[in-house]
């Protein structure tokens, strides 16, 4: 891919991300009373090895108890432990450009899922696309699990033949806790180092991702925020979380990656739920 290519592709891609950040957020918020996500931007100073910066939003409310919904777009130098993690990485001297959304919603609720969703790119010598999205109740139910995977396999329908069957079992595989031998959640769909040789068409999936993800998640909220719980479905809902945490910890790969880019940990621990238990 020409460096002009990329450039374009770089531009539409950060636009997109950000976009989608403003929607899902509005969406986010209209189920509160008045309360807004509080934003922080971040950038990097101009004698860090790292460029470019993002935008952090969170909201705490009555229905997101703790919803984080971020963008960023960096690039510059990586570390030689960051080398080691992206391909390409070594062709092209530790040069890289990264841009991506990542949410994650704790609910107040214990009968509304936790959510979480990533978009993103990477480009070192070669450009490719990652994400996915996934659900992880407390409480499960066959109805949002079915309409959660119908909409991702929508998406994947779109893009080709035999996408969501392989981005779902990709999703089992990787949200698989191996020390506790239980799956994270009810699944979803999960990709990582796409580039098909048409760059344009793995972001139209991408964006359809995006748009599925945005359609289905605010039927599932407006269907179980209300539903009466007792303290003993509170507390499943924290141990729930305490697995949650484990799982982001230890073999989370966005969140290791924020390690070895010197991220903003702010930004990359957004995941962390505002309370949580091990029994």
């Amino acid at each position: 891919m020409s460096s002009q290519v990329s450039d374009e592709f770089i531009a539409d891609a950060v636009a997109f991300y950000k976009n989608l950040q403003d929607r899902i957020c509005a969406s986010f918020e209209s189920f509160e009373d008045g309360v807004k996500f509080e934003q922080t931007e971040w950038e990097r100073g101009p004698d860090h090895r790292l460029k470019g910066g993002g935008r952090m939003r969170v909201l705490r409310g009555q229905v997101f108890e703790k919803a984080g919904v971020n963008v960023s777009h960096v690039w510059g130098q990586l570390s030689d432990q960051g080398m080691t993690q992206l391909p390409g990485a070594k062709e092209s001297g530790g040069q890289f450009t990264a841009s991506g959304i990542s949410l994650v919603t704790h609910m107040l609720n214990p009968f509304v899922p936790t959510v979480h969703m990533n978009l993103r790119f990477m480009h070192t010598s070669r450009i490719w696309l990652g994400g996915g999205a996934d659900l992880t109740p407390t409480i499960p139910f066959d109805e949002d699990t079915k309409d959660f995977h119908a909409a991702m396999k929508d998406a994947c329908d779109r893009y080709r033949p035999g996408a969501y069957d392989e981005y779902k079992a990709w999703c089992d595989k990787y949200f698989y806790l191996p020390h506790r031998k239980e799956p994270r959640g009810v699944g979803g769909i999960f990709f990582d180092d796409l580039n098909s040789g048409d760059i344009r068409k793995d972001f139209a999936f991408q964006r359809d991702v995006g748009e599925a993800f945005l359609d289905v998640i605010p039927k599932i909220v407006a269907r179980r925020k209300d539903t009466a719980f007792t303290d003993a479905d509170k507390e499943k809902q924290l141990v729930k979380r305490g697995r949650y945490v484990e799982f982001n910890l230890v073999y989370d790969r966005g969140t290791k990656f924020g390690f070895a880019t010197d991220a903003n940990p702010d930004a990359y621990l957004m995941s962390m739920p505002p309370t949580a238990k091990w029994p």
